[in-house]
């Protein structure tokens, strides 16, 4: 049995009072829906600025009564301290998931994205200090990695950052091992490597590709690839991405300094490869076929070519065991997006 499945045994008979932020959120919604169905008490805290009500609504409809009524909403903003120690009162663990994510959302506004991700991020170690949580997990990316060219990505060898965003969550880091160091407060930071599933947006200029690319197939609609198809990514299905959040907070690590862990697959899919497995996803969970060719358009600003994880440490010192490679997330993620898109064959135009 592996130390995930063990926990996922031990918490039904240990609840505790878990911190969302976020929580209206794709990554936040998810870990909302898997500890409501593990009898765990939950604290959620959101602006809506990027997360929506119908992900609640939908984690509502999936678990039962008297789980959801365990769960408490708070909305509020991160930048306000005093919403922070309003959700961090009476809590044992928070997993910190609020944050403006997207490079490109970063380069149009990055004073927006610095006071959400660095102030907002400071205030929310305030406030869980403070309230003497027992752990604190939060969000990092795997953007720190910046323009270092190696493969694979190890925790202690970054780059310089690529943009606003990249620099956001290197200072988290860094704000993180400071209050480690000074205040004796420890968190675990996870370095998200392009994380998809269900209820993950696929609408307006800054979507991630997967349910970009998705909904654009379902409708008929032309995809368009920012570069050759070359680029590379670690695709990482989100229920790693839960596994990973419930691990590092329960973990006895979590008490001992400033500690950062990549969350990804290990393995490396080019945007190419990407479209395929869409295309063919799409076919065998009975979408309608996509015949349309990709349309090729110039590379991001402040996107890196490549990125692959090394999760060797994860794996060592948290247990953490993906359980989804893209292809299987994508067969997960399907029927998911073909229930809330209606498919038409109508030509782009």
């Amino acid at each position: 049995m592996t130390r995930y499945e063990q926990l996922l045994q031990e918490l039904p008979a240990l609840p505790k009072t878990w911190l969302i932020t976020g929580v209206a959120g794709f990554i936040g919604s998810n870990l909302l829906e898997t500890l409501l169905t593990l009898d765990q008490k939950v604290v959620g805290l959101d602006n809506f600025a990027t997360g929506h009500q119908y992900n609640l609504d939908e984690v509502k409809n999936l678990v039962s009564p008297s789980q959801w009524e365990r769960f408490t909403f708070i909305e509020g903003d991160i930048r306000n301290l005093e919403d922070c120690h309003k959700a961090c009162a009476d809590v044992d663990y928070v997993l910190h998931q609020a944050a403006l994510g997207s490079v490109p959302r970063s380069i149009d506004d990055p004073i927006t994205t610095n006071a959400t991700n660095i102030d907002g991020f400071l205030n929310m170690l305030v406030a869980a200090r403070d309230s003497g949580v027992k752990s604190f997990t939060y969000a990092a990316s795997s953007s720190t990695y910046g323009d270092h060219p190696g493969l694979p990505k190890v925790e202690d060898i970054i780059g310089k950052p690529l943009s606003p965003y990249a620099v956001t969550k290197y200072v988290n880091e860094l704000y993180a091992d400071v209050f480690a160091r000074v205040y004796g407060f420890s968190s675990v930071g996870l370095r998200y490597f392009n994380v998809f599933g269900k209820r993950q947006d696929p609408n307006g200029a800054y979507a991630a590709v997967i349910p970009k690319w998705t909904a654009s197939m379902i409708k008929g609609e032309r995809v368009y690839i920012n570069g050759d198809g070359s680029t590379s990514r670690d695709f990482c299905f989100v229920e790693n991405a839960v596994q990973a959040n419930l691990l590092a907070a329960t973990s006895s690590l979590s008490k001992s300094g400033g500690q950062v862990y990549n969350v990804a697959v290990g393995e490396r899919t080019s945007l190419t490869e990407l479209f395929e497995l869409i295309k063919n996803s799409l076919v065998m969970n009975g979408g309608v076929p996509y015949a349309l060719k990709p349309m090729y358009r110039e590379f991001r600003a402040g996107d890196v070519r490549h990125s692959e994880a090394d999760i060797s440490k994860a794996r060592s010192e948290l247990g953490y065991g993906p359980k989804f490679r893209v292809s299987e997330g994508l067969e997960v993620a399907m029927p998911w997006y073909l229930s809330r898109l209606q498919p038409t064959t109508a030509p782009p135009k």
